[in-house]
């Protein structure tokens, strides 16, 4: 391919609040307060449920909405100021992708792709070379001369990010782009979009509602809600021991973290008189992720340790396993004690008499 490989630029948000007019008058905040910094080169999530205020920010990062307080500012320009050609400029180093694809149905692959190059003025043959490349890099050389009808979901949120990379972007935002997807083919765009990331150092922001999606491809995360930030960091740091109660229910159902019905009407927050079952949420990671340490626990303190429901997978490069689990409340303290000197962390659910 002939493309250089551009660096990616960094995102910084500067207590930034955004709010709407309200049609009977008044205002409603969408963004409060925000400050979060998107790493050069880091493909970072923003999680949050509907309403929450993660588009409004999103587009903020080029121009779409303008802050009504604070500052964003894309590679140090800022973008809230920008006007004219510096915004257009700006514009040029920001990619966007679509949930709803957002092609022109008159225009061939090759031509939606085309689309940002010729409104910024690039001469036709350069044109010509640099849709090929794309066309090639996100695998459509066989549909290039098809029309958006004939493509499928997945084809044509291709073609959204090949468009999205025309301009030879620093930074590429993602808006929803693989909630309209079925499952086996946001994989397969997950996994273009991380090739994307690791050959040409773009910058990717997305936004999703979907834990399962930022586990699968961001480096780091924050979650929003009621527009402001309630939790960030590394996605590792962030699964392993959410702080928010955002962010727990946001991960109830993706590590194997949800009790299961059976227990949920049976649960109680206090322990019984009598003999009780201690219910306790354990979170393997780190160098003891994979050991068995429930195996030793039976061994060493001889209890027996019933699993409810859990899962050993990864996040980035590294091991996480959440087990919930059930044994004898009379012993709970010990077995408890004994896993976080092991370097596990656990936590009490509650109890069933």
């Amino acid at each position: 391919m002939s493309e250089r490989a551009p660096k990616g630029a960094s995102i910084v948000f500067e207590t930034v609040g955004k709010a709407f007019t309200k049609p009977g008058g008044g205002t409603v905040s969408a963004v409060d307060d925000v400050s979060l910094t998107v790493e050069a080169g880091a493909i970072t999530g923003i999680i949050g449920r509907s309403g929450a205020g993660k588009s409004t920010l999103l587009r903020m990062a080029n121009g779409l909405e303008r802050p009504t307080s604070g500052k964003v500012l894309v590679g140090g320009q800022d973008v809230g100021t920008a006007q004219g050609a510096a915004l257009r400029a700006i514009r040029r180093d920001v990619g966007m992708i679509f949930q709803h694809f957002n092609l022109l149905a008159s225009r061939t692959v090759a031509g939606n792709i085309a689309l940002p190059l010729e409104v910024a003025g690039v001469p036709k043959p350069k044109i010509k070379t640099r849709v090929a490349d794309l066309i090639d890099r996100v695998g459509l050389t066989a549909q290039a001369d098809r029309y958006p009808a004939e493509l499928s979901g997945g084809q044509k949120q291709r073609v959204g990010i090949a468009r999205a990379l025309a301009t030879e972007p620093k930074v590429l935002l993602s808006d929803e782009a693989t909630s309209a997807l079925d499952p086996n083919t946001t994989q397969t765009v997950l996994e273009l979009l991380k090739d994307i990331n690791r050959e040409l150092g773009l910058t990717i922001l997305l936004i999703t509602h979907e834990m399962a999606v930022v586990r699968d491809i961001a480096s780091h995360v924050a979650v929003i809600d009621n527009g402001k930030i309630v939790e960030a960091g590394t996605t590792y740091d962030v699964f392993t021991a959410p702080q928010h109660p955002t962010t727990r229910a946001f991960l109830s159902g993706v590590l194997g973290v949800t009790l299961p019905t059976f227990l949920k009407d049976k649960i109680q927050d206090t322990r019984p008189v009598g003999p009780a079952e201690e219910v306790v949420r354990v979170t393997f990671a780190g160098k003891h992720a994979t050991d068995p340490m429930l195996a030793l626990l039976t061994r060493d303190l001889g209890l027996q340790v019933n699993i409810l429901a859990g899962a050993v997978e990864e996040i980035g490069t590294r091991p996480f396993g959440n087990l919930l689990v059930s044994l004898d409340a009379a012993k709970g303290a010990d077995a408890r004690a004994y896993l976080e000197r092991h370097g596990l962390l656990t936590e009490v659910l509650g109890y069933v008499g």
